[in-house]
């Protein structure tokens, strides 16, 4: 008859062993397989990118959202390890621990360079590990701003060139110009030497006169600087500017009898270096005095009547006003207008003759107001002469309708003979003289 083995579970006896009892290799295969089974569940790494100003510090943080205290760590773009929680097996002293908890990892690194660009990572220690990265940009400011002028002194009128160049930036950056306030358009070149950048902005400036000491500006767009910039001021010669003044008379017109001063100023750069008068198409009076920039006349006569220049010149060019002089009679007792002056460029012409028609409109009115006070007058004079005439010839006129009252011996029976007279109808009769 047949024995039946019961199973012990503590039993290591027999060559298969007892059921219950797994065998060692697969145990460990078990134990491996469980090894293997992710730990870190709803854990997440979170990092930023970075960009930084060669020269300055750079802080790179790793995080940790739903953190069970798995192991943090940083590596560089070489993949070397940073730091290992709050150890640093690299041996750059640039880098420093700022903080270091269960859910964050920040390191900071100063003096930053072009070589420390690139991506950094930031590891978690997990069943799998996890891994993401952070990029560093490092922005390089443009160095050397200048400008170089083609000319330090230039002409009025003349076009001149200006360079503005910004070196070894990156990224390239972008160059504005300014005269004064107002802003240029210019004409700009990059160049690329290895990771940096050379700008060069071409300016073409035509100058006047009106420039002469203003500032022309290169601004510098970038965003690892603000507000760089370079500025020259230009010089700008030009020819003089000639202007006559009529000192006396102050007011009026210029009269026969009377003085005329005149004087002539001149500006230019450089300064005029010679002023003179002249007489146009005549030669000038000899009882004219001329004193440097002055004229004097001390007694006016017709045989002045003319035009009357005022040239200066530098080493531009030369400029010259103009005065035109008409002498009028001896002064009335209508006071004279102010007399006025015209400009025109280059040359200035003063006429003496500016204030007559003035003159002539102060006369015209009072002429007018003689004539309508006469006018008035006489219309006066009529309505009363037609008044008296009419009173001495006035009509008179006789009736019959109170004939016999004359002889009435009182007012009734003057009545009564005035009725008894309407009876007949011939004596109704009117009668005009």
């Amino acid at each position: 008859m047949a024995s039946r083995t019961e199973p012990s579970g503590c039993s290591g006896r027999g060559g298969g062993g007892a059921p219950g009892i797994l065998p060692l290799p697969l145990l460990l295969l078990l134990l491996a397989a469980a090894a293997l089974i992710p730990r870190g569940g709803g854990q997440n790494l979170v990092t930023e990118d970075v960009t930084v100003v060669e020269g300055e510090v750079a802080t790179i943080s790793c995080r940790v959202k739903n953190s069970d205290d798995s192991v943090i760590q940083l590596l560089n773009p070489n993949r070397q390890t940073i730091y290992f929680k709050d150890f640093r097996p690299l041996k750059d002293s640039r880098f420093q621990l700022v903080n270091f908890s269960n859910s964050e990892l920040r390191v900071s690194l100063t003096n930053v360079s072009i070589s420390d660009e690139g991506r950094y990572f930031c590891q978690l220690y997990t069943d799998p590990p996890q891994e993401i990265y952070t990029t560093m940009t490092v922005l390089v400011p443009p160095r050397n701003l200048m400008i170089d002028i083609q000319k330090d002194i230039a002409t009025e009128g003349e076009e001149i060139e200006l360079n503005c160049t910004a070196m070894a930036s990156r990224p390239a950056t972008t160059i504005r110009w300014f005269k004064g306030n107002k802003e240029l358009l210019g004409k700009s070149e990059v160049e690329q030497w290895s990771d940096m950048f050379t700008v060069t902005s071409q300016l073409l400036l035509t100058v006047g006169r009106e420039d002469d000491g203003v500032p022309v500006i290169c601004l510098v767009d970038h965003p690892a600087v603000k507000d760089l910039q370079t500025q020259r001021y230009l010089e700008v010669m030009y020819k003089p500017q000639v202007r006559v003044l009529q000192n006396y008379p102050l007011q009026g017109l210029t009269r026969e009898g009377e003085p005329l001063e005149l004087t002539c100023t001149a500006f230019g750069k450089p300064q005029p270096t010679e002023v003179k008068w002249l007489r146009v198409d005549d030669e000038m009076p000899q009882h004219v005095v001329v004193s440097g920039s002055n004229l004097l006349i001390n007694n006016l006569n017709k045989t002045d009547n003319g035009t009357y220049r005022c040239e200066a010149s530098n080493a531009v060019g030369k400029s010259s006003a103009d005065y035109m002089l008409f002498v009028y009679d001896p002064p009335t007792t209508i006071p004279p207008p102010t007399t006025t002056t015209t400009t025109t460029t280059p040359t200035t012409i003063t006429d003496s003759r500016a204030g007559d028609e003035g003159s002539i409109r102060a006369v015209d009115h009072a002429v007018i107001g003689g004539v309508v006070a006469v006018v008035v007058f006489a219309m006066l004079c009529l309505l009363i002469i037609l008044g008296r005439y009419f009173a001495r010839h006035k009509g008179t006129y006789f009736t019959h309708e109170a004939k016999g009252a004359d002889d009435a011996a009182d007012a009734d029976t003057a009545i009564i003979n005035a009725e008894g007279g309407q009876n007949n109808s011939e004596e109704k009769k009117e009668y005009f003289i």
